[in-house]
């Protein structure tokens, strides 16, 4: 079975043991907006975005603005209308053409969409070519309201910029407690994708400053993530402060643990360890305010970790 899947990605569901769930999920993956998708885009206000940089880095981060920023014009398009901050790890990456991943998700309706295809600036905007459209489910995205459209950050001016190569403490904190990160990827000759990761604060590991862990939970099997990891072990993160709207870009390499009893940890299918080889923090990208979450009821516990409220 090949399907839509490269080489990496049927790799990854052989030493997962998920062949034929993956040939059953890779139905969902298409080449086309359906109808009801493209109604979804048109009411979202946060994109999620990863690429490659011009040497091969991998970063993710996060493109926001009004309902109606994103349009999908017909089945094969997606029309983006805004653009990262100057000082964004990815905006000179996406000043020209790249293959970008991307994941649109609505965070108080635990709703999500993944696309992935060619980028070309297009006025004050992007224009996107799409190859792969991905219906993905609601599992371990915790529930948030977004501050109303029009509330102002908590930073006036351009947006304050932090970079290096290890985290700082601070940092590290954030990246201790969060329940929500995204991650981008790609395959060995580029083309990007962006996917989600959540669970309950403490899932996401900081090991050393330079190193993270994570679980990687049960899911759709279609391993796409993890797939590309196996052809180019180059990765990007980003994590979003929902209470302050900073965000904090870490690009490295990333390795994945396939023995599902590693460490013990509960709910773990494998293990990915991160080395950070960049770092960058933005203030006030982000609309600033959001809800405290409500966390999915399908988050495993976490070692240590309190007992959480769960929807």
């Amino acid at each position: 079975m090949t399907g839509p899947y490269h080489r990496g990605e049927r790799e990854a569901h052989r030493r997962a043991g998920l062949g034929e769930e993956a040939e059953v999920s890779g139905r969902a993956i298409r080449d086309t907006v359906p109808p009801v998708a493209a109604a979804f885009l048109t009411t979202q206000r946060l994109l999620v975005a990863g690429a490659a940089d011009s040497r091969g880095d991998v970063w993710a981060t996060l493109l926001t603005g009004p309902a109606g920023f994103l349009r999908a014009p017909d089945e094969r398009t997606l029309e983006i209308g805004a653009r990262t901050a100057p000082d964004d790890p990815l905006a000179s990456t996406l000043a020209g053409p790249a293959r970008v991943g991307m994941l649109a998700i609505e965070a108080d309706t635990r709703r999500r969409m993944r696309m992935n295809g060619h980028a070309r600036p297009d006025g004050d905007g992007l224009r996107v070519a799409l190859d792969q459209v991905v219906a993905n489910c609601p599992k371990y995205i915790q529930k948030r309201t977004p501050p109303e459209a029009d509330a102002p950050g908590p930073h006036g001016g351009p947006a304050r910029v932090r970079t290096g190569d290890r985290l700082t403490p601070e940092q590290q904190r954030l990246l201790a407690g969060a329940d929500t990160f995204f991650v981008a990827t790609a395959d060995e000759d580029g083309h990007a994708d962006a996917s989600h990761r959540g669970g309950n604060p403490g899932f996401l590991q900081v090991l050393a400053p330079d190193r993270l862990r994570w679980p990687d939970y049960t899911g759709n099997a279609m391993l796409l993530t993890l797939g590309n990891l196996l052809v180019n072990p180059r990765a990007g993160l980003v994590v979003p402060d929902y209470a302050t709207g900073s965000t904090l870009h870490l690009t490295g390499t990333a390795h994945t643990t396939w023995d599902p009893g590693a460490a013990g940890i509960p709910g773990a299918q494998r293990l990915v360890d991160f080395t950070v080889t960049g770092v960058v923090e933005l203030a006030g990208t982000l609309p600033a305010g959001w809800s405290p979450p409500a966390y999915s009821r399908f988050n495993p516990a976490v070692p240590g970790g309190a007992s959480l409220p769960a929807v």
